[in-house]
């Protein structure tokens, strides 16, 4: 005999927060993806020159840019392709560990991030920030942060997200 269990149906709040998370994600990320369509990137390119610009010598190992950028390591090769393309991005073996791969960010992909970045900033400020109060930003951060941990590290303590990480330009 099988227990069906009842649905955990979202209350009045829960359903108002997904509602509007649901209208950020599909209108919000299409009006900053023009920001790097304008320079033939998407914003998981941008994701990775971010993700390449916080670490020491604009270097990191493969996997661990793929986990800074929040993508699978499938999807960082396949997208790494249009970056080392382009000369914005360097691919080279690890010389400590032969069977690793690390990424390098180029002086011209440096160039590219500098130049993106103010107006990127300037978007999520007008589409986000610029709405909030810094009481409520605190309480966003919070609880994105709780989310995003959960999400991109199951398993993993969300009272211990990094609120505190690199900065995202």
């Amino acid at each position: 005999m099988k227990f069906v269990t009842e649905p955990r149906w979202l209350d009045d709040t829960q359903q108002a927060a997904w509602r509007a998370l649901l209208a950020i994600v599909n209108c919000g990320l299409s009006q900053l993806e023009r920001t790097f369509k304008a320079h033939g990137l998407l914003s998981v390119h941008y994701s990775i020159l971010v993700g390449l610009s916080a670490s020491a010598d604009d270097t990191m190992r493969l996997s661990d840019l793929a986990d800074a950028a929040n993508v699978s390591q499938s999807r960082l090769t396949h997208r790494l392709r249009t970056l080392v393309d382009r000369n914005i991005i360097e691919v080279t073996a690890d010389s400590a560990d032969g069977r690793g791969k690390n990424a390098t960010l180029t002086a011209s992909g440096r160039q590219l991030l500098e130049s993106l970045a103010p107006s990127h900033a300037e978007n999520v400020q007008r589409m986000l920030f610029d709405h909030l109060t810094p009481t409520e930003t605190a309480n966003i951060a919070s609880g994105l942060s709780k989310i995003a941990a959960h999400l991109c590290n199951p398993g993993a303590n969300p009272e211990a997200a990094d609120l505190d990480g690199p900065t995202i330009r």
